[in-house]
């Protein structure tokens, strides 16, 4: 069963088995990510810190790429979605950082939710078809593939860092504060 704390997000398993921990260690970074996000308009989601130029909107699109990079592209060698499927990263290595502002609030939103949702999809179908140790279809420029359990565990340490700079970001528009 899983349990809730305060802010909704759900809590790890305290004696879960390595997937359900990963799992769960994620979906508490998701959440947590989500509650730092939650309820800002534009001008919330376009709020910079000091002379950062980081956006809790260019996290939202960020992440949204990330999910999409790891769990679509290097753990299944799918073609990349809309709208990774017609940027020119060589022209704009930070693309998604840089154009979050063009985008509204609710396209920011549904972008990264939708990518999680193909995500959890995604690496439900590899445990059920290799478990932890299944690799990338994709591999390096040396040939090497990550496993799913690297996968899980960058997307947990990609959050955490990102859910730092959240935490900022966050208590600058309205003082939320929290983990």
């Amino acid at each position: 069963m899983t349990t809730f704390d305060v802010q909704g997000r759900p809590e790890p398993p305290l004696t879960g088995d390595e997937t359900a921990t990963l799992l769960g260690f994620l979906e508490f970074q998701r959440a947590t990510f989500a509650w730092k996000c939650q309820g800002l308009d534009a001008k919330g989601l376009g709020t910079r810190v000091a002379s950062s130029s980081m956006t809790l909107g260019g996290m939202l699109k960020h992440l949204a790429l990330v999910e999409d990079w790891w769990c679509s592209q290097w753990l299944h060698g799918q073609d990349p979605e809309p709208p990774w499927d017609s940027i020119d990263w060589d022209a704009d290595p930070d693309w998604e950082w840089n154009t979050a502002s063009t985008d509204t609030p609710a396209q920011l939103y549904k972008m990264w939710q939708d990518s999680v949702t193909r995500s959890r999809a995604q690496v439900t179908d590899a445990l059920t078809n290799g478990g932890l140790d299944r690799l990338a279809v994709r591999s390096s420029p040396k040939g090497d593939a990550p496993s799913l359990r690297w996968i899980l565990l960058h997307l947990v340490e990609e959050y955490a860092r990102h859910n730092g700079h959240a935490d900022l970001i966050r208590e600058s528009i309205d003082g939320l504060v929290g983990e």
